[in-house]
């Protein structure tokens, strides 16, 4: 990765942040409990992916609707993050992976 790569990612990264703070407050909340949980356990492929700006697009899609937050992800944020990534490969589950396998197999 060179210099290029990593000004266009902060880029990127502060125009999507400044659509973040564009939501009304209580979007804000709710994107920043979504992205700290996905940081967390998230999909493996996160940084590669679309998955964080295509929240953003829904939200936004929500403020023009007129809907509340939890209209549209409910009171579970956990469940509604699990339910967008269960078909990903997520961080947790190579953890479990790590911690299922056999001593003396790692790598096999």
């Amino acid at each position: 990765m060179g210099i290029q790569d990593i000004l266009e990612g902060k880029k990127q990264w502060r125009a999507h942040m400044a659509r973040v703070k564009a939501l009304p407050p209580d979007y804000q909340i709710a994107y920043k409990e979504i992205q700290k949980y996905f940081f967390k356990v998230g999909p493996v492929d996160l940084p590669d992916g679309t998955l964080l700006s295509g929240i953003v697009d829904f939200f936004e899609e929500g403020v023009a609707a007129d809907k509340g937050v939890l209209e549209l992800i409910g009171n579970d944020v956990a469940a509604f993050c699990d339910d967008l990534v269960k078909d990903s490969r997520t961080y947790a589950d190579i953890y479990q992976e790590s911690v299922s396998r056999k001593p003396g197999t790692a790598g096999k």
